[in-house]
């Protein structure tokens, strides 16, 4: 099975998910995301695959959110922002042939994998 992971290798999540891929005898390709960024359309598409709203990905709790004031801004504004600021993208994402989800919690992938 082909696997993607949008991996921050600081989050607890995103570390748990990457086992549980490995564990499941997936080898996923691993995006640090932090590092590459994304283009608007690629976040775009893998919120909306993953079902999904940019203000229902955007990490909430990150202190940028509060600083661009996000609570107030459309989805529009919020993928913008996530685009400009990847530490505001919710994490991770993992995509397989089965699908995109955002592994919060990590069970979440079971359903893709």
């Amino acid at each position: 099975m082909d696997a993607t992971i949008y991996h921050n290798p600081r989050c607890s999540t995103s570390r748990k998910t990457l086992d549980k891929l490995r564990a499941a005898g997936v080898e996923p390709t691993v995006v640090k995301y932090l590092d590459t960024g994304w283009t608007r359309e690629q976040l775009a598409e893998l919120i909306a695959a993953a079902g999904l709203t940019p203000s229902r990905a955007v990490r909430r709790r990150e202190q940028l959110y509060k600083d661009l004031n996000l609570d107030k801004a459309t989805d529009d504004e919020i993928l913008d922002a996530m685009v400009h600021h990847p530490v505001l993208v919710e994490r991770p994402f993992v995509v397989t042939d089965k699908g995109a989800r955002l592994a919060r919690p990590v069970d979440n992938v079971d359903e893709i994998l």
